[in-house]
Parts: structure tokens; sequence; C-alpha cells
């Protein structure tokens, strides 16, 4: 059965996901068809969103060593195996050449990777009481801003090779914006700067702006310019940044899947 053309089991298993009651081999089957369907990571984190609103009605409860260590294993096992997939990838990607092949190739493990630990930082953590890393306490800010802000339709985190997330996007197509939020430690230098690229599923890189150095920056964009655009990408430029038309000349250092919300 194909549950993206149901929307109700959708939705249901969705909530069951994100509440942490859908386990087994359901939860498996179901996070495999969120790996291959941006309709289901949606309506995920759609859910996600929903719950995390519970935690502000209970009181804050520090949970048993047990439960970081169990978060801990699970959030190193999918790093470990995201870090594997992508070395292999970028193996095979190096012996075929060119940086554009290496992307292509790349952009199923990072977004795996991604989501994932975008699940077991917030909805994890969340539940057994509390956050306790920066990037997790803004991705979770990043939740109360998407259930206040219905107009934000896309969404993204940006994540290294290590699926470690360092920059949350969000698109708002009624005002026409980018907002980027830095959640991770890296700084580029004075000389640098960092450039955010569409990967369109066919064609080029397009540039979507050079980035400041301040934590939150805000681009001005058109849906066009990232409608069914399946990934974002942030590059590594001289200061100033590259022309568009070049596509990037220094290393991609984050990526990640744009999702679509289903509202």
């Amino acid at each position: 059965m194909n549950i993206t053309q149901h929307p109700d089991l959708l939705d249901r298993l969705a909530a069951s996901y994100a509440l942490g009651t859908l386990r087994g081999g359901a939860r498996r089957r179901f996070e495999t068809l969120a790996r291959e369907h941006a309709t289901v990571r949606a309506a995920a984190l759609v859910w996600q969103t929903r719950w995390s609103g519970l935690t502000e009605l209970q009181a804050a409860v520090d949970p048993a060593p047990a439960v970081w260590t169990r978060i801990d294993n699970l959030v190193q096992a999918d790093r470990s195996a995201a870090a594997l997939r992508a070395s292999r990838a970028a193996e095979s990607a190096a012996a075929h050449g060119g940086w554009w092949r290496n992307l292509l190739v790349w952009r199923g493990a990072a977004a795996a990777g991604a989501i994932a630990t975008l699940a077991a930082v917030v909805v994890g953590v969340q539940v057994n009481g509390g956050l306790r890393t920066t990037a997790g306490a803004q991705i979770a800010a990043l939740q109360q801003q998407l259930q206040a802000t219905p107009q934000i339709q896309y969404v993204a985190v940006l994540a290294d090779d290590k699926a470690d997330a360092s920059m949350l996007v969000t698109f708002d197509p009624k005002n026409n914006q980018l907002v980027l939020q830095r959640v991770g430690g890296f700084q580029e230098g004075a000389d640098k700067s960092l450039q955010l690229w569409a990967l369109p599923p066919a064609g080029g890189p397009r540039s979507l702006g050079v980035l400041g150095q301040d934590k939150l920056l805000k681009l001005v964009a058109r849906e066009g310019d990232v409608k069914e655009v399946p990934t974002l990408a942030i590059s590594l430029e001289p200061l100033g940044g590259v022309p568009s038309a070049t596509g990037p000349t220094g290393p991609v250092l984050f990526k990640g899947e744009l999702i679509q919300r289903m509202l």
C-alpha cells in the first residue's frame, strides 16, 4: 500500500511515529518510507511540531542516566552509518569525477542522517525531559516558530558530512523571505563567505545568496526559487561569494533536503 495516497492513514502513522508509540518493524518501515517520500517526512515533522507543545504543559523532569545513554547510542550509530555511506559515496563519485556528481550521490545519505538526527534530538530528548544541547534548543525554537507562523511552507536542516545540524532554513512565500539560523559552531574566516545554493533536479546549482556572519540571516527569494528544489547546500567561497553561473568553487560544507510542509 502506498500510504502517500491515504492521507488519514499517513496522518495517524506520523502522529504515532513522532510520539514514539510506533515501534519495531512498523517504525522501521515508516522510516524507510520517510527516506523515500518527502510527503512522509513532512507529515512526521508536522506532528513533531504539534507534540513538542505538550512539553510546555508539564514540569521539567530529569531523565534517568540510562535514557541519555540510549539516546547517545542511537545518535552515534546513526552518525556512524551516515558517515560510512557518505564515505563510500564520495569514493565512488571521486572515481567518476566532478563535485556535482559527488553531491548527487550524497543527497540520500545526508538527508537520511539529518532527518534521523532531528528526530533523535527533538523527539527523543524532549519527551524525556528537556534539551541539553544548543542545537537542540534552536531546533525546538524552530518548531515553535513553525507552529506560530503557518505561512512558513518550506523547511530544511542543513548538516555536515557527519550529519551534525549546522543551519536551519525556513522559507515564507508570503513575504518572499528565506531565514537561516546557525545552530553549529562553524564560523568562516574573515576572508571567506558562505553561499547558499539551490540544487534543482535538472541543471546546475543556482545561488540563493551570500550569507553574513550573523547567527540569524535573512535573504530575499521567490517561491519559484525553491519550489520543487529537492536539496539546498552551502559552500565556502571567497569573500563576497561567486557568481551563480559559475556554481560553487569551494568545498560544500552543509547540505540537506528541502521539505514542503503539509498545511
